[in-house]
């Protein structure tokens, strides 16, 4: 940053501002929903039809709109840029990180639409006309849409943005800092706190809708299973139980409680899939998905735009389906983009845009299809109960359609358990997100305290038993659609914010181009080999550190300080290793600050190698966007000097650049990794 953020911001501590703001649009709500149940309904149902008549165009602008953003930005040059400093790498693997995705990013609702949603489009057709196979495949693309890339790329524009801003520019890991190349300081002033809360309310609601929705499909399958009866009571139950479950999963964290629920999660809806497949008329599924997947492919650009002005009888339909679900998407971006943003620390944007857009994107469409084809196909065969229940009583639906099948009480039960997990995994990601919302965190790497994620996992509970009491289902959709409004105008700062610091980005890697490394010069030939072969030992690298790289970085910073620079250097105590390794920074007024850091790196020899021990040590240079690759083993003071000073150049040109072009007031500033503790 150009300057450093309020002392106060600097320290672990509740953001009391954007907590207190959130917590009371919070309880003015559930108080509202609660005490004047009839009201509120009218009052939700009302604004849902207002948004649907005034804003239907807009919502369908934005999101296509915001999918073309992360398209381009994947495919272009910035697409190489890692999400972290240089030196980082992914945390989790493959596997894993597609799991987290898939659970985090749909939650229970999935099962409650899988058969109902496509029923419902053959049944009731937006577009009426054509023969029955026609509208069956109209049905599934249109399903396709509702649950594919438009909504996929919200969360990757706002996963991409958090990770970028937070782990490579070590801004907070909030909304409010993907907004600094606009706003710059101000972000952690009101401007800011008003960003968060309306993310903070945006998410709150978004997951609500989402558990509420859940909830109700839990309450089926009890009631279908074990004769528990349906009603708010039993929901309200189930909702505390099921969050006392999430509460427990959030406090283990990320890498023990929320990653294996997911992938548990994973491995249930992969087995139902493959069931259903195999049970039905399997040749026919795979075909239809095949066809399904090439129309939704033709129809895209078509149905991202239709807002179906000229038949105004199906504005109705628009705004229950179309504009819910864009309204509903753009709720829990800031929710999944964060839990995003916080598993794939490491990647590069390509990769995270390609990951996060197609492998959700592949389950989705596999799983309705499959389901959708086969539900249609009953209903045509005569089961005509399933078709009424998907357009009356949803939440039954998937009941229905597996009874048709073979050992329902496995699939029913394998179902219920699927809607419980998918409830914990979001209500405790919402909640791990949420508590990172309303604290101040020095190193973004770590989460909030426990007790921050337990009060927000009980205050989604809340809330959820509030909109089932205000309504159910309608009032579930209407208040997402009315709180993603806000928001929505905030993702498009957000695309704003990140294109233009990724432009400072790209020109700080021309500046580097430009000013050529002489180092070379520097270096007899015979000893750059030496160095190439040479397996360090703890020993040598701590020589190294003390009589070539610490004195050279000294005395560079010694000059730089009679000529007026502000320069100085730091040592900082290695972990591992237990080194003292210098770091050289020269600060400027309104600019980011050049950092020159030795990090070292214990690595294991590889056996082609003659080495004194198993491991060697590598001392890694980190500038401030990360590590370099490069080894200061062997170094000559007057190496260090060089190779130091020619980073030095590159930052100076990097900087006389971003002046040219006016962005040197928003670009974030950098502060290196810490190793260990500054002494």
């Amino acid at each position: 940053m150009n300057e450093a953020p309020p002392n106060d911001a600097q320290h672990n501590r509740l953001n009391k501002r954007v907590f207190h703001g959130s917590a009371a649009g919070i309880v003015a709500f559930a108080i509202y929903a609660m005490a004047f149940t009839d009201h509120a309904t009218a009052f939700f149902n009302a604004g849902l039809d207002w948004i649907g008549r005034s804003f239907g165009w807009y919502y369908m602008l934005a999101v296509i709109a915001y999918l073309v953003f992360v398209l381009l930005i994947g495919v272009s040059r910035f697409g190489k840029i890692r999400l972290g400093p240089d030196h980082s790498r992914p945390e989790f693997s493959l596997l894993s990180w597609s799991a987290m995705l898939f659970a985090a990013g749909l939650g229970g609702a999935i099962l409650f639409f899988v058969v109902s949603e496509p029923l419902t489009h053959y049944l009731n057709p937006p577009v009426s006309g054509g023969t029955s196979a026609e509208i069956q495949r109209r049905a599934i693309v249109q399903t396709f849409m509702h649950w594919g890339l438009s909504g996929w790329g919200l969360y990757v524009l706002m996963g991409m943005a958090l990770a970028y801003f937070s782990y490579r520019h070590r801004l907070p890991l909030a909304i409010r800092s993907t907004l600094y190349p606009i706003l710059g300081k101000r972000i952690y002033g009101p401007i800011g706190d008003a960003v968060d809360i309306t993310a903070v309310l945006a998410t709150v609601f978004g997951i609500s809708t989402a558990l509420g929705i859940g909830v109700m499909q839990m309450n089926y399958g009890l009631t279908y299973l074990f004769g528990i009866p349906q009603g708010l009571n039993v929901q309200i139950l189930l909702i505390i139980m099921v969050v006392i479950m999430a509460t427990l999963s959030v406090v283990t964290g990320v890498n023990k409680g929320i990653r294996r629920l997911s992938e548990f999660n994973l491995l249930l809806v992969v087995g139902i899939v493959l069931f259903v497949l195999l049970q039905g008329d399997t040749l026919h599924l795979l075909n239809a998905l095949v066809l399904n997947t090439g129309d939704y492919i033709a129809a895209f650009t078509t149905l991202s735009f239709d807002t179906y002005a000229y038949t105004p009888e199906k504005q109705g339909w628009f705004n229950g389906w179309t504009v819910f679900f864009w309204g509903w998407w753009i709720a829990w971006a800031p929710f999944v983009g964060l839990f995003l943003a916080r598993i794939s620390r490491g990647r590069t944007i390509r990769e995270f845009i390609a990951g996060a857009l197609f492998i959700p994107l592949i389950f989705v469409m596999v799983m309705m299809s499959v389901f959708g084809n086969s539900g249609i196909d009953m209903v045509e065969s005569g089961l005509v109960e399933l078709g009424e229940q998907a357009q009356n009583m949803p939440q039954a639906s998937i009941y229905t359609f597996l009874e048709q099948l073979p050992w329902i009480n496995l699939t029913g039960t394998v179902v219920l358990v699927l809607s419980i997990v998918f409830f914990v995994t979001s209500a405790d990601s919402g909640a791990l997100v949420l508590s990172n919302f309303t604290y101040i965190m020095r190193d973004v790497n770590h989460d909030a305290p426990v007790r921050l994620r337990i009060f927000w996992s009980a205050v989604i509970g809340l809330v959820t038993i509030a909109l089932l009491m205000a309504g159910g289902l309608r009032t579930l959709q209407s208040l997402v659609v009315i709180a993603a409004l806000p928001f929505s105008v905030v993702i498009f700062l957000t695309m704003y914010g990140m294109y233009k610091s990724l432009k400072v980005e790209v020109g700080k890697a021309d500046a580097r181009q430009q000013v050529v490394s002489s180092g070379i010069s520097t270096t007899d030939w015979k000893e750059q080999l030496d160095r190439t072969l040479d397996g360090s030992t703890q020993h040598g690298a701590e020589a190294t550190l003390r009589h070539a790289i610490r004195p050279a970085l000294v005395q560079l910073a010694e000059e730089l300080t009679q000529r007026g620079q502000k320069a100085s250097v730091t040592d900082q105590v290695g972990e591992q290793t237990q080194l003292l390794c210098p770091t050289l920074r020269v600060d400027f007024d309104g600019a980011p600050s050049f950092i020159y850091s030795i990090q070292p790196q214990r690595m294991q020899a590889p056996s082609f190698l003659a080495a004194d021990d198993d491991y060697y040590l590598r001392l890694d240079v980190h500038l401030a966007e990360g590590g370099l690759g490069q080894d200061l083993n062997g170094y000559t003071r007057l190496q260090v000097i060089h190779d130091a000073l020619h980073e030095y150049q590159r930052h100076l040109r990097f900087l006389s650049l971003a002046s040219e072009n006016g962005n040197l007031d928003t670009i974030p500033g950098h502060e290196p990794e810490p190793i260990n503790a500054l002494i």
